[in-house]
């Protein structure tokens, strides 16, 4: 591909400026960009290029945060659960806990919502029988039940910014810790107004201010040892906003209280995997209101200084929610989005803005995930970056996006010129796919997806994290692998089944563990959500079904789609009864050599009309069943691989009634697009090794030879 400039964000860094003009020049680079710990000298910031500066505008305001520590932010903490061997307890609240995470808040204001709970019988101990010790840092409690078990829930703040932590210690920093300042208070918005007015009149080069993300970090809580230094994180949970003004505010905008125990829940917090009741939603909702308020205030600030805003979908990105209805209130710019996965991709290439920007990996630390060596010891970046880049790629020729660029500390790079090169090789084949795009459309299958789970639309793409965060969920595979296949896919809610969204669709999918938002939980026990999805079937829909679909206790089946699907789940309740034996009948090619589908137990037949595809040591692992016209579609399980996720694309085509598709590969190891009006095939390969690779035409068979990870472009 001959060399191209532009759409490629650049991370310079101060006293390495010939690196960074001599890499902005090689890499195409039209941005040049600040990171969290270097800055932009005045020779960069001169040299023609368009300048993003980096502020997380609730961080970074130690002097301030210290003259007012009440306005740090807060969250709910709960203790380590004790029994108690006599009628008294004393329990320390930091026990377990980081302490240059957190410090107790013991206010009057916090105390108020403090709750001591007897876990054994889930009650709430009367606050009559406990008291806090200031100087000691513990309740102490009197009149409890001997061998019962005790928890205390308790506001603390937090007094080191999570992303700055992380960074602080993955790059061995030697500064002062960073603390956020909650925004809450028109205190604290007056003075991160001024700062920001002030920041945009001493920053003219600023070309775009990107926020870091707004005001509120996903939560990250700390262990004290190491062992289990990761106590709880969930990309999408909203602990960290809480503090005694946003409940006072939460009770009068709602006309009810909220308790510690209603964000505690037991100590299992609330885990964006699990189905969310009403006070959860409202508390989402009202948090995202007020950020969405302040935050366009801010943005307008930024504009009115003749710079653009974008947002970064990480970090501090709680209550932005790209995906909500109130979204394009904010009024940026662009939305950034750091990316190891091709969902994530798509996650930023959908949502409602200008601009869409991928921040791609490696990151330029010297280590990276977990302290794996990226750019330090025997790292390899460039083999990194190519796994990083498959995975993204593929996404890519399904939805484009607009820009890409790296972020860290560009000096790494000086020791891996092996890396260089490819990132170069990676931004010109970036501009080639977007240029295709602009073009015209990519040819797209006629098979229409819907992946059906409690969120719905609002978390499109995504479940609460990075692919390595999530990866244990069937469904985070599911979406990683139709990221890239050439179907039309949305994200609905089990409300949106019942108000119509079936009436486009051609295939719906539920994958998850019972009881999980993904499957379902309590929504299945509604039967006018049975009573759509029946009729929508027995019409010509097809419902695919990954794991535990549709599972909820307290009925005859335990999976609720059980006679769509043709097989159920025996939990203990069957195990005296008689099971369908079963003939594994042939597949015609839906599961391809080499696909995997973990076996699970229980699995059986309704009453033995289904076709089981696939087996293993008697426990089915796929199976097809008609229902009326349509039909039901059952793996007991789904994990991304190249060959599951040619199944998957296999499995959608069968239930679509495709059966001679054309512009796919004939090799699983390789994929490719194919953009109609400039009469271009794309053929990626998703392995390291060298591929052959067919693709059947309306101008005749394509043949195509790729190297490892290689991308072959080619007008037909």
């Amino acid at each position: 591909m001959k060399r191209q400039k532009g759409d490629f964000t650049l991370p310079g860094e101060a006293g390495y400026e010939k690196l960074t003009l001599e890499l902005a020049e090689k890499w195409g680079a039209d941005v040049i960009r600040d990171s969290d710990g270097t800055e932009l000298s005045p020779e960069i910031l001169e040299a023609g290029y368009g300048i993003y500066s980096t502020i997380c505008i609730i961080r970074d305001h130690n002097a301030w945060a210290k003259e007012h520590p009440q306005y740090l932010q807060q969250t709910f903490l709960m203790t380590y659960p004790r029994v108690a061997v006599q009628d008294t307890l004393s329990i320390h609240l930091m026990d377990g806990f980081f302490e240059e995470q957190f410090r107790v808040n013991d206010s009057p204001e916090s105390m108020k919502y403090w709750q001591v709970y007897d876990r054994t019988e889930e009650t709430e101990v009367d606050r009559a029988l406990w008291n806090y010790d200031e100087e000691s840092g513990d309740i102490r409690m009197n009149g409890v039940k001997p061998y019962h078990e005790y928890t205390v829930s308790f506001l603390a703040y937090r007094i080191w910014e999570e992303i700055s932590m992380y960074n602080h210690v993955t790059n061995s920093w030697d500064k002062e810790h960073l603390m956020p300042v909650d925004p809450r208070s028109q205190e604290a918005q007056d003075y991160l107004y001024s700062w920001l007015k002030n920041w945009c009149e001493t920053h003219p080069a600023t070309t775009v201010v990107r926020f870091t993300s707004m005001f509120y970090n996903f939560v990250w809580i700390w262990g004290s040892d190491e062992r289990n230094r990761n106590l709880f994180t969930d990309w999408g949970s909203y602990d960290f906003t809480v503090s005694p003004q946003a409940l006072e505010e939460f009770q009068k905008a709602y006309g009810y209280e909220l308790t510690a125990e209603d964000f505690i829940h037991q100590g299992k917090l609330h885990v964006t995997h699990m189905p969310a009741g009403k006070k959860q939603r409202d508390y989402m909702e009202f948090t995202n209101s007020f950020v969405v308020e302040f935050g366009k205030k801010l943005v307008k600030l930024v504009h009115d200084y003749g710079k653009k805003a974008y947002v970064f979908y990480d970090d501090s990105w709680v209550g932005v929610e790209p995906y909500s209805a109130l979204f394009p209130e904010f009024g940026f710019d662009g939305l950034i989005k750091c990316v190891f996965s091709g969902y994530e991709a798509r996650l930023c290439a959908g949502a409602d803005v200008e601009t869409h920007e991928l921040r791609l990996h490696p990151y330029l630390f010297p280590v990276g995930l977990g302290g794996a060596p990226t750019f330090s010891g025997d790292g390899d970046p460039t083999l990194d970056a190519k796994k990083y880049w498959n995975s993204v790629r593929r996404a890519l020729l399904r939805q484009p996006v607009d820009r890409i660029g790296l972020g860290g500390y560009l000096h790494l790079t000086e020791n891996y010129p092996d890396f260089v090169d490819y990132i170069a090789e990676v931004a010109d084949e970036f501009r080639r796919i977007k240029e295709l795009h602009a073009g015209g459309s990519v040819y797209t299958l006629p098979c229409r997806a819907a992946v059906l789970h409690s969120w719905g639309s609002l978390r499109s793409w995504t479940l609460s994290g990075h692919f390595h965060e999530t990866y244990m969920h069937d469904l985070i595979h599911v979406n990683e692998a139709l990221s890239g296949l050439p179907v039309d896919v949305k994200f609905i809610s089990f409300e949106d089944v019942k108000n119509g969204a079936l009436s486009d669709v051609d295939v719906v999918i539920n994958a998850g563990a019972a009881g999980t938002a993904w499957s379902g939980g309590d929504a299945w026990k509604d039967a006018s959500l049975l009573e759509t999805l029946y009729a929508w079937v027995k019409e010509g829909g097809v419902f695919l079904g990954i794991g535990e679909p549709s599972a909820v206790d307290g009925y005859s089946n335990y999976f609720r789609m059980a006679p769509v699907l043709g097989v159920d789940k025996d939990t203990g309740a069957k195990v005296c009864h008689g099971k369908w034996s079963f003939e594994t009948k042939d597949s015609e090619g839906l599961i391809p050599e080499g696909a995997s589908i973990r076996p699970q137990e229980g699995i059986c037949l309704t009453d033995g009309t289904a076709d089981v595809l696939a087996s293993e040591d008697g426990m089915i692992l796929a199976s097809v069943h008609e229902f009326g016209k349509g039909k039901g579609i059952y793996l007991s399980h789904f994990a991304f691989t190249n060959e599951n996720t040619r199944m998957l694309l296999n499995l959608l085509m069968y239930a679509a009634g495709i059966r001679e598709p054309k512009y796919l590969t004939d090799n699983l190891q390789t994929e490719c697009a194919y953009y109609p009006d400039g009469r271009t095939l794309i053929v990626i390969n998703n392995s390291s090794q060298e591929q052959h690779a067919s693709v059947m035409t309306e101008y005749g068979t394509q043949e195509v030879v790729l190297g490892g990870f290689e991308t072959a472009i080619r007008e037909i």
